[in-house]
């Protein structure tokens, strides 16, 4: 008889007692520590059923939401089939971040922004009125987007996920989109996703790879090692020839949720993937920007990191 706690048992603990959920702790602790996030905190990470991968029937793959972001990258089914989902959480943070740090406290993290990190100073996302970022400093914030708080998402895997048109898994519910864990991002929401508390995500499910599909991860970061990238980007391309036949692209660091971008898409699908062609896709997220005055740099950063990720799933990357 399996001694695991229930999931049922978990969620009941976090109703009765308050607080949060725990993971691999890679964010709680450091939101503990600075006094942002006091807990109390329901640990999950004695659920052994909740890590690793299954296939899926059809092709598919199963991930269970413990899985951390080192056996991710080093999973040789994942490189092979999901290659866009292995790389990023082979880049993620540091290896002792990525050694502890889970798919699911990936996707459920908060945002880093330094005002909602300083348990001295208030913010629409503790409860206030107002976004001190806005009117402060702001270099690291969104440039599409038009909600109260200008903090941009930090979910390297969701956005991956996003392109791979992956599901969640919530205990005690139907699959859901893993778009639906974040809506639109400009309603006011006073976290970074919509999980309620009391809500345990168990995993993601990835469908089957398309045959002969080719993925790619670009990221611009403003340091080599440890850092949070700036803008990121996974493309996804599906050619009969050099005719774009499926594509999926998404981004991140941009925005209060993660994106998914259909308008880049349209531009690819049918058509022949010349550089021209890539260029005037990768371009057309210039019409969802609207910077800040501080994140003008990051319209242009974002169209040449699409473009990017475009251009090596195509095999056209030039060697930098």
């Amino acid at each position: 008889m399996s001694t695991e706690p229930a999931l049922t048992d978990l969620s009941a603990a976090v109703l009765a007692r308050g607080g949060e959920l725990r993971a691999g702790g890679t964010d709680t602790t450091a939101r503990r520590s600075s006094g942002i996030s006091p807990g109390p905190f329901t640990d999950l990470g004695g659920i052994g059923r909740l890590r690793g991968t299954a296939p899926l029937p059809g092709g598919g793959l199963r991930i269970g939401a413990l899985t951390t972001l080192a056996a991710l990258a080093a999973d040789p089914q994942l490189r092979e089939g999901w290659p866009a989902l292995a790389l990023p959480a082979g880049t993620a943070a540091t290896p002792q971040i990525r050694a502890a740090g889970t798919l699911g406290g990936n996707l459920l993290q908060r945002n880093r922004c330094w005002y909602f990190r300083n348990p001295h100073v208030g913010c629409f996302q503790k409860g206030g009125t107002g976004c001190p970022a806005r009117e402060g400093d702001h270099h690291f914030g969104v440039v599409s987007g038009d909600g109260p708080c200008v903090a941009p998402h930090p979910s390297t895997l969701a956005m991956a996920l996003l392109a791979y048109d992956a599901e969640a898994e919530i205990h005690g519910e139907s699959p859901r989109g893993v778009a639906d864990l974040y809506g639109d991002g400009d309603g006011l929401h006073r976290a970074d996703h919509l999980l309620a508390p009391d809500r345990i995500l168990t995993g993601v499910r990835l469908p089957a790879p398309l045959p002969g599909e080719r993925a790619a991860y670009h990221r611009a970061i403003s340091r080599s090692h440890a850092e949070w990238p700036l803008v990121e980007a996974t493309a996804r391309l599906a050619l009969d020839g050099t005719t774009v036949t499926h594509a999926a692209v998404a981004a991140g660091g941009v925005a209060r949720v993660p994106l998914r971008l259909p308008e880049v898409e349209a531009a690819l699908i049918g058509r022949e993937a010349t550089p021209g062609q890539l260029a005037a896709a990768a371009s057309r997220v210039l019409t969802r920007c609207r910077p800040l005055p501080q994140t003008g740099y990051k319209a242009t950063l974002f169209r040449d990191t699409v473009l990017e990720a475009l251009e090596q799933a195509a095999g056209q990357s030039a060697v930098r």
